[in-house]
């Protein structure tokens, strides 16, 4: 599968469509995710989560859309609140599983997201799927796109292609709003790699060191937003923000002081991706067998003096992103054992002595050879033993 991500061009009114259909969505799920919760405590009712769900969702579109006080409602897509409950189906699923915490409820701060798709199409047959493209979204090349149930919106960038899609998820990071949606489409992988094996270390300092010897440094820009949003915060440090539990309102300065850091948030946030990306990207077009190092990313985090360069460099966005594009490029990512000494080992003679890390070179004191310390560790984890290496699970 392949994805498209393009920002929308919204004037006001359509910016303030966006807005309330999203505040919808919102209302739906914490509607949703407080009556399930209250269910929990009722007496001889035996029932998973997805069938108290649909009788929730029932509740929601026999009882309560019909109220007059909620006729508001329907001048959206019913889509809207279908795919609310989905969501919070696949999020307690989730919680069930142990893979993420509780669901908890949205609110507008953390960023506004709703999910439409097309439900029409030609069925020959009772059962039998649509007919091709009867219930899909034809998108034409140009700056146009048309989202189901709401009308035709403008794109900053245009689409080069014809494709189509059934399903849209329109979001809004900062104060701009961005259309997403999956092409029935795949990459056809590279036949050749220039490298067979290689080694990457991730460190502090830069952000991967290779054993080829290419070296990748998040940019000097990110470091100036970071700086422009500390003065910011500073300067505001004494504004009133608001506070619901004491009913405090936030004040127009307040709203503003939201709006500009949100802005600076998604600067340093769309920095990270755009350098991950691409040396993730440029890993996988010229090396076949990638081998990184299973780091224990929230032991590192734990630990003040490494939180803010761990979570800078984005060590588990990286293995994340190399895992997934195994199959985009036809590579393979191995996992080195965490506790193999590939810091502490001479890339030479094998030798392993103790390095504390604030020690950027590795000066070997059995063979003498000298090497920085992150090419050193990058050559010992391509040369890893085979016991020592697992491959990486999409």
């Amino acid at each position: 599968m392949y994805a498209l991500k393009r920002e929308l061009k919204l004037n006001n009114n359509e910016r303030s469509l966006m807005r309330g259909i999203a505040g919808f969505k919102r209302f739906v799920y914490n509607y949703a995710l407080d009556l399930i919760t209250a269910s929990w405590d009722f007496e001889g009712i035996k029932a998973g989560d997805s069938k108290r769900l649909d009788t929730i969702k029932k509740v929601f579109t026999q009882i309560t859309m019909n109220k007059p006080e909620y006729a508001w409602m329907r001048k959206y897509p019913s889509t809207v609140y279908q795919s609310a409950f989905q969501d919070l189906k696949n999020a307690f699923s989730r919680w069930r599983k142990g893979l993420t915490g509780f669901p908890v409820k949205k609110t507008k701060k953390k960023g506004d997201s709703f999910t439409v798709y097309k439900t029409s199409g030609v069925y020959l047959e009772k059962g039998k799927p649509a007919l091709p493209f009867t219930n899909r979204v034809v998108i034409n090349r140009g700056k146009k796109i048309t989202l189901p149930g709401i009308k035709t919106f403008r794109l900053k960038e245009a689409i080069d292609f014809i494709c189509s899609s059934q399903t849209f998820t329109i979001s809004r990071t900062a104060d701009r709003w961005f259309v997403s949606f999956v092409l029935d489409a795949e990459k056809i992988p590279p036949i050749i790699h220039t490298i067979e094996k290689i080694g990457v270390d991730l460190g502090v300092k830069t952000l991967a060191v290779c054993s080829d010897g290419t070296t990748y440094a998040m940019p000097i820009t990110i470091k100036k937003a970071k700086t422009k949003l500390s003065k910011l915060q500073w300067r505001n440090r004494n504004k009133v923000l608001g506070n619901k539990k004491l009913n405090i309102k936030a004040s127009k300065n307040a709203h503003k002081l939201y709006n500009k850091s949100a802005k600076i948030y998604a600067r340093i946030a769309n920095i990270r991706r755009d350098t991950t990306q691409k040396m993730t990207t440029d890993l996988s077009r010229k090396a076949y067998i990638i081998r990184i190092e299973d780091l224990n990313v929230q032991g590192m985090i734990a630990n003040s003096k490494l939180a803010a360069a761990v979570s800078n460099n984005c060590f588990y966005e990286i293995r994340r992103q190399l895992t997934y594009k195994q199959s985009f490029y036809g590579t393979k990512v191995e996992l080195v054992d965490r506790w193999y000494p590939s810091s502490k080992m001479c890339c030479k003679c094998h030798h392993i002595q103790p390095m504390n890390l604030s020690e950027r070179v590795f000066h070997c004191k059995s063979c003498g050879h000298i090497q920085c310390r992150d090419e050193n560790a990058s050559i010992n984890l391509e040369n890893a033993p085979p016991n020592k290496v697992r491959l990486a699970q999409p």
